[in-house]
């Protein structure tokens, strides 16, 4: 056939094929969205496929909420919830965790109501988007206010579900990723945010990988330079240590080849952070951080792991003092492994971990292994022990919670919970617990029961007394002495190092305080009313009058309650003869009649006062943080006093010769109450005298010899920084019963022959 009837021939079917080629519309490219989704779902094959399509409708539903808004790098948004969800699906979250992390950010950003994602998703799924919706819709007085009170909410939904810390994580991640097109003040504050709160988070869970990524892009945004020169020398000493990495391995392959151990060998390299970070803890260069490569070994059983370690300190030598059982002992978040350190042929140590599968699967997913173990179908103990894992953290951020009502305060008490190191110590009876570094008996009260801790009042640590203030070591066996009336004491603020132990102190003691300030101000109350004429009405809730006259009231002060308006009359934030006035007019209007016996009383002692304060308020030392003695003049049974109403401190007593109280009245005399020492007192009184004494040897003893002899107590001694001279001042805080049993001590220590003159401070 010639070349002619062949075009012929084909001619016409290429041409029509050509026309439909060109007339045929091009295919669509791929858009970033799709894309990324197509990624994500490439790693659900674990879901079903029912929970598969629950996830594409969630993805449907987020895109169109997100339609139109773009990050800051110009992606659209929705990149971003399908990146988190892809992080989460690498954890092996279930259906609902994938679906809140794709809405993350709905209700945030893009209006959609709680109740709507109830009607569409589910509650559980609605409650996981909630927990990580932030509460920029509430107005706060300052940007840290409103963080505070957003991790509050965050951390109390992480309490009830873990799934909600485990998304905002992968959020936390996938932003930092991201982060290199925000303003330099922005990432900064982030990274640091990142590092103190987010990446001690995930270190408590056990997510290593996320913790060492986090710390390590956090400390790159906020050190660009020192990274940068450490991942260079980091990268140098990587080609100058690649021989002993090699030799190494060879020797310990060949060694296990004999043992016929069966493992898996792979090389470990320290973070930049984690080599910048124990550079700063040794105040060391570079150079002289030796473990900056090791090997972590990882065999089929546990008893195989101590197998290895025999392996290994017979091929190489251990450094003393540098091994770990952490298999025995695990870390607070759950963490097993063997650590050693050992002396290479070249002579750098080199750090050892050896672990089982199961141990490292925890040792890099921690508590999100959970979910790894479920859908691997493993045995029930091992996910009932990952269940557990962090569980008495997570019990404490509710604890905390019950006892805190300030989000910044809060907020304290998780940073100081989430500790790197720990130190692990034992009950009497071979229970292990594990405290942060340098926590107290009191820390160890506290983990025990909030009421050992209350009632704490010694303690015993390897069978010898200690002071409660002392630090614990690990493998130290506590035990922990208590008294039925034993109360908190608030110097122990001071000495605690976990949250709890510190959130269950300052309870108590706002709870005392709460008591001691109501019962003052029913005091006053009554006082103020008794210049009216009448007695205050009875709190009884079967008296419905009584009860009617004291709802009226808290309306009209604006308090919630009796209580609470006893308290602001105690603290100054009332004051009780305005209320007493309100008062005694609601209850002439409810048909009372003043008595004149009580009228009488009440004008006698407003007489008595000058007429310009209110009622007497006798004291007897019982009434605790209600009532405070001014340091400026620390008045004592016998002195003068009268009382100032500060607003918010409560009643402080003042001597009336005392220049700071005379200022104070010329200032606000209404705030000023008459005050009067009870006739039966229930404890001694602190004053401060000055001792001019001559330098001689043991003068120090004569006076204290001569103040205890007079049966009176030394609470605090100050010699001042001067070097002594001939002579010397001291300035001793005594505890006294009153002003005669004062005068016996001063005569007492006059008598001292080194003393050359002794007196009684006053401001």
């Amino acid at each position: 056939m010639s070349i002619r009837s062949l075009a012929a021939e084909f001619l016409p079917s290429a041409l029509q094929g050509l026309q439909r080629a060109v007339s045929a519309p091009t295919p669509p490219l791929k858009s970033p969205q799709a894309e990324s989704f197509s990624a994500l779902t490439d790693k659900l094959g674990y879901l079903s496929k029912a929970d598969q399509r629950k996830v594409l409708e969630a993805y449907k539903f987020a895109d169109v909420a997100h339609l139109g808004q773009f990050r800051v790098t110009g992606e659209p948004y929705i990149t971003h919830p399908i990146a988190v969800a892809g992080l989460c699906a690498d954890w092996k979250l279930d259906v609902q965790a994938i679906m809140a992390a794709l809405m993350h950010d709905a209700m945030e950003d893009c209006g959609i109501t709680k109740p709507e994602l109830i009607e569409r998703f589910g509650a559980p799924t609605a409650e996981l988007v909630d927990g990580l919706t932030k509460l920029d819709k509430l107005h706060f007085s300052t940007r840290e206010q409103g963080q505070a009170e957003s991790f509050r909410k965050m951390l109390l939904a992480m309490a009830r579900d873990v799934r909600v810390i485990l998304v905002k994580l992968a959020d936390r991640l996938h932003n930092m990723r991201t982060m290199q097109a925000l303003a330099l003040d922005k990432r900064q504050r982030i990274a640091r945010e990142t590092l103190d709160i987010y990446a001690p988070i995930a270190h408590r869970l056990g997510l290593n990988e996320n913790y060492r990524e986090l710390q390590e892009l956090s400390f790159e945004f906020l050190y660009p330079w020192r990274h940068g020169a450490l991942a260079k020398a980091v990268q140098r000493a990587r080609g100058h240590r690649r021989d002993i990495v090699d030799r190494v391995r060879v020797d310990v392959e060949k060694a296990f080849a004999k043992s016929r151990i069966k493992l898996k060998v792979s090389g470990r390299e320290k973070t930049v952070y984690s080599i910048y970070r124990k550079m700063r803890e040794k105040h060391a260069g570079f150079a002289q951080v030796s473990d900056v490569f090791g090997f972590r070994i990882i065999v089929a059983t546990q008893p195989e792991c101590y197998l290895a370690l025999g392996v290994l300190h017979q091929l190489y030598k251990p450094v003393p003092g540098r091994f770990k059982d952490f298999i025995a002992i695990p870390k607070a978040n759950g963490y097993q492994s063997l650590h050693t350190t050992l002396v290479s042929p070249l002579g750098t140590a080199v750090e050892f971990q050896i672990r089982t599968d199961a141990m490292h699967t925890m040792a890099e997913a921690g508590i999100a292994a959970h979910w790894q173990y479920k859908v691997n179908d493993k045995s029930a103990k091992r996910d009932g022990d990952t269940q557990q894992l962090g569980a008495m953290w997570l019990q404490s951020l509710i604890d905390i919670q019950d006892e805190t009502r300030d989000s910044a305060e809060f907020l304290e008490h998780i940073k100081i919970d989430l500790f790197p190191d720990a130190v692990y110590v034992f009950t009497p009876r071979s229970k292990i617990l594990a405290l942060p570094r340098g926590a107290t008996p009191v820390d160890f009260a506290y983990a025990i029961h909030s009421d050992v801790g209350d009632r704490c009042v010694a303690a015993r640590v390897n069978g010898e007394a200690v002071a409660l203030r002392s630090e614990l070591r690990s493998g130290d066996v506590v035990e922990v002495v208590t008294a039925p009336g034993a109360k908190p004491n608030p110097a122990w603020l001071n000495t605690v190092r976990t949250g709890r132990a510190r959130s269950k102190i300052r309870h108590f003691l706002k709870t005392m305080e709460q008591d001691e300030s109501r019962a003052m101000g029913e005091k006053m109350l009554a006082q103020a009313l008794r210049a009216e004429g009448l007695k205050l009405p009875d709190s009884n809730p079967a008296d419905t009058a009584a009860a009617a006259l004291w709802q009226q009231l808290t309306r009209w002060s604006g308090n919630r309650n009796r209580a609470d308006l006893m308290v602001d009359i105690a603290l100054g934030r009332k004051i009780a003869g305005i209320v007493a006035k309100r008062l005694a007019q609601m209850m002439v209007e409810h048909g009372s009649r003043p008595d004149a016996v009580t009228l009488t009383l009440g004008r006698y002692a407003a007489d008595d006062s000058g007429g310009s304060m209110q009622g007497v308020v006798f004291i007897d030392g019982s009434e605790g943080a209600s009532v405070q003695l001014a340091s400026c003049c620390r008045p004592i049974p016998g002195d003068g006093v009268v009382g100032y109403l500060g607003r918010g401190e409560g009643l402080v007593v003042h001597t009336r010769e005392c220049q700071v109280g005379r200022r104070l009245f010329q200032r606000d005399s209404e705030r000023w109450m008459q005050v009067e020492w009870a006739e039966d007192l229930t404890r001694t009184f602190e004053t401060s005298i000055m001792v001019l004494v001559r330098n001689a040897k043991g003068v120090l003893a004569q006076v204290a010899a001569a103040i205890s002899a007079a049966e009176a107590d030394i609470t605090h001694l100050d010699m001042g920084e001067e070097r002594a001279a001939d002579s010397t001042e001291l300035k001793l805080l005594v505890s006294v019963r009153d002003r005669l049993h004062l005068a016996d001590v001063l005569r007492a220590v006059r008598r001292s022959p080194s003393v050359m003159r002794v007196w009684r401070v006053k401001p």
